[in-house]
């Protein structure tokens, strides 16, 4: 299936990445505030292990005594396992491949727990594909190595589509339809995720949308043009993860 290629392909171009680091990159702040680049890495990790102990059929929840939020257990988890950059990048390689061959044999039509709901194998390979985007960003914008964008954006610009209405019910309100019109990094190709006849839109760049959404760029900032009722409701919520 696309998806699981298309994940793998995003974990090898930042595999690469980290091959090159020396160790001051790796002690180095990243985007992810408190984090270091080996933090980062440290939680990909074990989001990889987690989503091979889903597949195992063990149902995922926060260690007792952690944080109530998703976001408190995660920092938690990577304060409690800390690690040199050697241990942590080794970590992360077994996880992932072990991840994403689970992923690949996993029964397509039988959800897998996950942090707020389960997911479907396609979906969860997705949101690990959308994080390791972000987190991408994370380590390559303070240590100003180029990420360009690429196709694979069309899954993450998918997801953030498809959590609306979760994002919606976040805020109290009823899910609405929204049309969401992106350029894809070529500059030519057009995505368009929702009905051509919802009465909002958010229209821009693909990049810039899943940026937004992956909570690395206010959507006030992002030039992003919205219109109908909910369109800049939408924007604002946009969002490729559960909180």
């Amino acid at each position: 299936m696309v998806i699981f290629d298309d994940l793998e392909a995003e974990q090898e171009r930042l595999q690469r990445i980290l091959n090159r680091l020396d160790e001051a990159q790796w002690a180095s702040p990243s985007g992810a505030a408190g984090w270091t680049v080996a933090d980062v890495v440290l939680h990909l990790a074990q989001s990889e292990e987690a989503v091979v102990a889903s597949t195992a059929g063990i149902s995922l929840g926060a260690p007792q005594g952690f944080g109530a939020t998703v976001d408190e257990v995660m920092d938690q988890l990577v304060q409690a396992e800390r690690a040199a950059p050697t241990p942590v990048f080794e970590r992360w390689l077994r996880a992932r491949l072990r991840a994403v061959a689970a992923l690949r044999t996993a029964d397509p039509q039988q959800p897998l727990s996950w942090v707020e709901a389960p997911l479907k194998p396609a979906t969860l390979a997705t949101t690990r594909l959308a994080e390791h985007w972000a987190h991408g960003l994370d380590i390559t914008g303070p240590l100003g190595i180029d990420f360009p964008d690429t196709v694979r954006l069309r899954h993450i610009a998918w997801l953030a589509h498809r959590s609306l209405p979760y994002a919606f019910a976040l805020t109290g309100e009823n899910p609405h339809e929204v049309c969401c019109e992106l350029t894809a990094p070529d500059g030519a190709t057009r995505w368009t995720y929702g009905s051509a006849d919802a009465d909002s839109t958010i229209t821009g760049p693909a990049g810039t949308f899943c940026r937004v959404a992956a909570q690395r760029l206010a959507p006030e900032q992002s030039g992003l043009h919205t219109t109908g009722p909910h369109g800049a409701t939408a924007l604002h919520i946009l969002r490729t993860y559960a909180a």
